[in-house]
């Protein structure tokens, strides 16, 4: 792993290098350039959000292998993370763009190839990071929901349970909050962005220490270690098998950081509207060094906190089967259920518990608000080139110079997905499946381009892996390949329809429509990206 000088550098210490990067790329600057590399940091960390990935899941995690999956699963979901960190962040110091991977692709697949390769890219990308959103922030909603049914009695003391309807309209208030707050100019974005990532540090430290420090009753570094919990009530018997499904827990907490690389804000694409603003300024100072160390950064600080956190309320954890029962106090959410028994055998009240998951709440409020923030930023991206419907409407900046109707289609549609939850959790579920494995292959395919078609040309930034870079590259790409493979296995025996993984059938039809849609359409006329300067 090296850092080379630019070639912009020039000796002045104080240009931005990424600016002159971009200019050698043959693009101008539309977004505003206000973000240091602790605000680019600061997106992709609230986006990964440690706190709002593991208590999302831990219950999967505790139900397939539980704590021997997940302190040293985390590991292995971490480890392989850092590899497809890494291969991303020396292709984000070649290519300092906000259209980020959709960009890669196109300028690594070659001329040939380079309109194809954008389109699936840009468009598993888009799907993957709007399934995100909804999943994060439905996930807010369901949260919500238990810290109310906890907070008037729980459910064994008549406490108020929302119904489905009530859940999916905190849905629609938190991305309504969400837009509103992304409509602010991006100073204010970068204020909240660094205040969010402070959050989830801090949340993650007081909750890792609070939890199993007030706990009367603590499980031993054995069972925290060595336990492998083999009841799962799903049929799956196989130790092999149940490890594979509690990884994930990791792999859906580490995903998010390409946030780094559409945060970079540069206009990458040719103008259609010649009346859109064409200022020189971008969203992340020095983007070919400060995208790359925002990626890294962000993945290595969430695998050293996240393991804290796993470890900290694991500790607190003593009888598995009743914290995944739906008869406990929380209703089934394992992690709810740890912070209000804790808190409750001590002081003979759980509303210690109640207020952890306040903390949580405010962490997933800011993933949330952080990933509609990186939404906004690729579909004003990928609609400079036309590859949406109604591209001249989304790629329109307001004074403010934010990318203002993207951010509300953003919201709009992490809403529609979210409202498959209303006839069936199952169709829900085959929805939000994308936000792993769909992200994840737009994070391998320009990586692929990179260690094949572009083996031999490809010129590498400030930062670069020098001759581990094909490596760490097929590491990437074969990790990618092989979670698509594993995380599509059946969850449940015997399968039906109502235990079927549905993530297969989601994945495979966004694959269905992309490709359909190139081949009768878009290839006549998607010619990737285009200089946008004028000359």
């Amino acid at each position: 792993m090296t850092w080379n000088k630019s070639p912009a550098d020039g000796g002045g210490g104080g240009d931005d290098t990424g600016l002159a990067r971009l200019r050698e790329l043959g693009y101008k600057q539309e977004l505003k350039r206000d973000l240091s590399v602790l605000s680019n940091f600061a997106f992709s960390f609230s986006i990964i959000s440690v706190l709002t990935g593991i208590t999302t899941l831990y219950s999967t995690g505790l139900r397939f292998g539980g704590p021997a999956t997940m302190t040293f699963g985390w590991f292995v979901a971490g480890a392989f993370t850092m590899a497809v960190g890494l291969s991303m962040a020396e292709i984000c110091s070649s290519f300092p763009t906000s259209g980020g991977l959709y960009y890669w692709s196109a300028r690594l697949a070659g001329k040939r190839w380079a309109p194809f390769a954008s389109w699936i890219t840009g468009w598993f990308n888009i799907v993957g990071q709007w399934a995100v959103t909804t999943s994060v922030d439905y996930s807010l909603a369901q949260l919500i929901q238990v810290i109310i049914l906890l907070g008037t009695g729980g459910n064994n003391g008549g406490g108020y349970l929302a119904s489905k309807y009530v859940v999916i309209a905190f849905h629609a208030a938190i991305l309504l909050s969400h837009a509103v707050i992304n409509s602010l100019p991006i100073t204010w974005l970068s204020f909240f962005g660094q205040f969010a990532a402070a959050w989830n540090m801090l949340g993650v430290f007081v909750l890792m220490i609070a939890v199993p420090t007030v706990a009367t009753e603590r499980a031993s570094a054995e069972f925290v270690f060595t336990h492998f919990n083999t009841d799962n009530e799903a049929g799956i018997h196989s130790n092999l098998y149940i490890f594979v499904l509690g990884l994930l827990m990791s792999q859906y907490t580490l995903t998010g950081y390409d946030a780094s690389a559409h945060m970079l804000g540069s206009s990458s694409f040719v103008a259609h509207d010649r009346r859109a603003p064409r200022t020189q300024t971008e969203e992340t100072k020095n983007a070919d060094k400060n995208g790359p160390i925002g990626i890294i950064s962000a993945i290595g600080i969430s695998i050293v906190v996240g393991w804290g956190y796993i470890l900290g309320i694991t500790f607190a954890v003593k009888d598995i089967p009743y914290l995944l029962s739906a008869d406990n106090d929380a209703g089934g959410y394992a992690i709810a259920e740890v912070f209000y028994l804790a808190f409750k055998s001590r002081y003979g009240s759980g509303v210690g518990g109640i207020v952890c998951l306040g903390i949580v709440a405010v962490a997933v409020y800011f993933c949330g608000m952080s990933s509609v923030t990186s939404n906004s930023r690729m579909a004003y991206a990928f609609s400079r080139d036309g590859a949406m419907p109604f591209s001249s409407v989304w790629h329109k900046v307001n004074k403010q110079e934010v990318p203002i109707n993207a951010v509300w289609l953003s919201a709009l549609v992490a809403l529609c997905m979210a409202l498959p939850s209303l006839g069936s959790q199952v169709a829900f579920q085959a929805m939000v499946s994308i936000a792993t494995i769909g992200l994840y292959i737009s994070y391998a395919l320009p990586i692929l381009f990179r260690v094949t078609l572009a083996r031999k040309y490809f010129a590498p930034g400030p930062f670069n892996l020098g001759r581990y870079g094909v490596l760490v590259g097929w590491v990437a790409v074969l990790w990618v390949a092989t979670i698509t493979v594993l995380f599509s296995l059946p969850v449940a025996y015997p399968v039906t329809k109502d235990t079927l993984n549905y993530t297969p059938v989601a994945v495979g039809g966004l694959f269905f429509l992309v490709l359909s849609s190139w081949v009768l359409r878009a290839r006549h006329w998607f010619k990737g990206p285009v200089t946008n300067l004028d000359g």
